[in-house]
């Protein structure tokens, strides 16, 4: 037994340091193609169901046993290997509904109907395509490697995290009870804000809890020309939006990070008449639950005292229809893999982490199934632009804009080399 532990050791230690780049490249090529291959064919929330069996038949190519259908168009795939822990690797299917403005050869060009009705352009904005080519480039990986892990690899298609519902989806339909529940969660989200070749990870919180607040204020509708004979749901709603600000400003501790968005207001068919009802909608961000529970409860109370100071004869509906928590980066986790990044990227490539107000619904593995997890950020500008960029004072295009535009394959080949470096340091 000692024998074979000194030789496992030997094995994962020349995986994650000479070993790592071969590896990434041997399976680069594959990643690639399927990389512009979903590039080209996005799908919405919730409906991503080419991606989710394109991703199934190659996973069940490299051996993984493969369950489709979880939580709606959720894949999961697993890789027994012996005796050891679970660890889970998040990927996510969806796409956005932005019309792509790259130029890139292999640009999206498709065009569908959103849930609303509504005709848009869909493209990868976000870099899904990417963390789903890194997935299957690691999966290929780990595949041809056992000799350097012991358990089980847990990987999932995790629908629409765009609309932050497909993590809380899969674990309704028992991720965690039909399937190993894992020791460890980790995830990877590419990003322009750094250099391919780069990867970031720092404890603590790392991504904002979001919540999406609807918002319906009821006036009495009238002419335009004789306010009197009504009450007017665009000035409650005004003076609402207005009010809201002073949240953050007046009630939130300075130094805690908070937001309070609306992002939309919609009343009205006509310049002359005074409409019996207004609708806002609202994006809400914070880290820590205590400073969450005091935004939303805050909200319900304006919304509720502006609406009764301007005489509403009906009181506003406040509905709460999308939610996640902050992401929550395990320190102890984040510590044990720290030397292991170290030596298979270099010391170089690893930088510090820092904090967005942006969501990602991979908290809920955390908050719902009680998993520690890790999620890392993967450069995905291309070097010299970034340079170019950092000099200018200007900034690359961001995530969902319609011309974010990861560099591939140094992306990829980061991705996959620091994902395998991952996996298997927890995998014994």
């Amino acid at each position: 037994m000692k024998t074979f532990l000194l030789l496992l050791l030997a094995s994962v230690a020349f995986a994650q340091s000479n070993g790592a780049a071969g590896e990434a490249n041997a399976v680069l090529p594959g990643a690639y193609q399927l990389y512009v291959d979903l590039h080209q064919h996005p799908e919405l929330s919730g409906h991503e169901v080419r991606t989710a069996s394109v991703l199934a038949d190659k996973l069940r190519g490299l051996g993984y046993e493969v369950t489709e259908h979880v939580g709606g168009t959720g894949v999961v795939a697993l890789l027994k290997n012996g005796d050891g822990p679970t660890v889970l690797l998040r990927t996510e299917l969806d796409a956005l509904p932005v019309e792509e403005k790259t130029g890139l050869p292999y640009a999206s060009k498709v065009r569908t109907k959103n849930d609303a009705g509504q005709e848009v352009g869909v493209m990868h904005a976000c870099g899904h395509d990417i963390h789903l080519a890194a997935l299957y480039g690691t999966a290929a990986v780990m595949a041809r490697s056992r000799n350097t892990w012991r358990g089980t690899l847990f990987l999932i298609g995790q629908p629409a995290e765009e609309t932050i519902g497909g993590a809380r989806g899969m674990l309704s339909d028992g991720l965690f009870s039909r399937f190993p529940k894992p020791k460890y969660a980790v995830a990877f989200h590419d990003t322009n804000a750094e250099a391919a070749g780069k990867v970031s990870v720092s404890p603590g919180y790392i991504l904002s809890n979001a919540d999406s607040i609807r918002v319906t204020v009821y006036g009495k509708g009238a002419h335009g020309s004789q306010p009197q004979s009504g009450i007017d749901p665009v000035l409650m709603a005004a003076r609402i939006v207005v009010t809201l600000q002073s949240i953050v400003s007046r009630e939130i501790p300075p130094g805690e990070a908070a937001v309070v968005t609306v992002g939309y207001l919609h009343a009205g068919t006509k310049n002359n008449i005074i409409p019996d009802s207004a609708e806002m909608g609202l994006t809400v961000r914070s880290y820590s639950p205590e400073v969450r529970k005091r935004l939303l409860a805050s909200i319900d109370r304006i919304v509720r005292a502006e609406a009764e100071a301007a005489g509403a004869e009906k009181p506003p509906t406040i509905d709460h229809y999308e939610s996640t928590p902050a992401v929550y980066n395990d320190p102890e986790l984040v510590a044990r893999i720290l030397p292991t990044l170290q030596q298979a990227l270099g010391k170089e490539n690893l930088e510090p982490g820092g904090r967005a107000m942006a969501s990602d619904d991979f908290a809920n593995y955390f908050a719902e199934g009680g998993v520690p997890e890790v999620m890392l950020s993967l450069g995905a500008a291309n070097p010299e632009k970034f340079r170019e960029a950092r000099a200018s004072g200007r900034a690359l295009p961001s995530n969902h804009s319609p011309l974010f535009a990861p560099d591939p394959e140094p992306t990829l080949r980061t991705g996959i080399v620091a994902e395998a470096a991952v996996l298997r340091n927890l995998l014994q």
